[in-house]
């Protein structure tokens, strides 16, 4: 099978090669997966980068494909899996989870005892084939595009966990969404709407009349006061809730712009993951901060289940083949899009 194999750190020209790898053969409860789309995450760019530290799980050695978001369709199943035949459509949910710790048996299977990510912990989809665990799939639904469906996996799912189940926004809140030219954010904006809830963004150049189009009410410039844009835009109030997967030097001022029992929900911190804080300014404005990774498993089915329905727009910036994915990479560096970069991967149908 083709491959984008990362092979060393650095430049992605330098360090992710095509190769012709043997096509893996799934185990007991796995299946193996022809993958016909996927996309690129930040994560892909810390890979390259080796990055490590508090909150950076451990990944396996080099050579590693990666990839978390994928969808195809079945074709080869392990010893015992008897809920998927070959030819079934799916997408894949990217979380690694045992099924049995207290957290999973809960449903809350991103904070599981084992937990890793596709694409992280096992070899991941940018390649011609995956293996992933039964469980970790869904078929899809009529309706469903490409373009949702390479969505869905990663940053989507993120923003889902992040809004709905963990901020948990309601119609007429104010909703901040740091970094929201990214695939979290774009998400962010399509999520609050669908809420009822009022959205600034924070973008600047051709972003911000991007923003626009996709739904913010407002635009503020990261590149000036975000405590005093968000005063001037809500009359002094403040924000109800702020999501923010950027961190770094603006953390405070995000916070400062939460009004009285608003909701700071994390999901990143691209900028930094050490910012200084003020306690006083948390608690005595009974304001909460919320951590919020990728979503659980029943939060998955959730999310294509409204992807499906036709009431939320995936933004996908560009589609670049797996043979390209270089330029994929370079684009996701420069930080110069809106949305999300998806992969094609392989010629693949989906039920219409």
């Amino acid at each position: 099978m083709r491959a984008a194999v990362q092979e060393g750190y650095g430049d992605p020209e330098q360090s992710v090669h095509m190769r012709d790898m043997a096509t893996p053969t799934p185990g007991p409860a796995d299946v193996r997966v022809r993958v016909g789309g996927a996309s690129l995450n930040r994560k892909d760019l810390f890979a390259l980068a080796n990055l490590t530290g508090p909150g950076i799980r451990g990944r396996p050695p080099l050579p590693h494909v990666n990839g978390t978001d994928a969808w195809g369709v079945v074709d080869a199943t392990g010893p015992g899996v008897f809920d998927w035949r070959m030819g079934d459509r799916v997408v894949v949910y990217p979380g690694l989870f045992c099924g049995r710790c207290e957290w999973c048996l809960r449903g809350e299977t991103s904070a599981c005892d084992s937990y890793g990510v596709l694409g992280e912990q096992c070899w991941g989809s940018h390649a011609d084939h995956v293996i992933v665990p039964a469980r970790n799939l869904e078929s899809i639904p009529a309706g469903m595009s490409t373009d949702a469906l390479s969505c869905a996996g990663g940053s989507w799912l993120t923003a889902w966990r992040a809004l709905i189940s963990v901020a948990r926004v309601r119609p007429g809140e104010t909703l901040l969404v740091m970094g929201a030219s990214g695939g979290v954010g774009s998400a962010a904006i399509r999520l609050a709407r669908l809420a009822g809830c009022r959205v600034i963004a924070v973008a600047a150049g051709w972003k911000a009349s991007r923003a626009i189009e996709i739904g913010a009410d407002e635009v503020i410039d990261p590149g000036e006061s975000i405590l005093a844009q968000v005063s001037r835009v809500t009359s002094g109030r403040g924000v109800d809730v702020a999501l923010d997967c950027v961190g770094g030097v603006g953390w405070r001022d995000v916070i400062a712009a939460l009004a009285p029992f608003g909701r700071m929900a994390i999901c990143g911190a691209t900028a930094g993951d050490m910012p200084e804080i003020s306690i006083r300014e948390i608690y005595q404005q009974h304001r909460q901060i919320l951590g919020a990774p990728l979503g659980s498993r029943g939060e998955f089915r959730d999310l294509v289940a409204c992807l499906a329905s036709g009431r939320l727009e995936p933004v996908v910036h560009t589609t670049v083949p797996l043979e390209r994915i270089h330029d994929g990479l370079k684009l996701l560096a420069t930080r110069d899009f809106f949305g999300k970069i998806a992969i094609r991967v392989g010629d693949i149908s989906v039920p219409a």
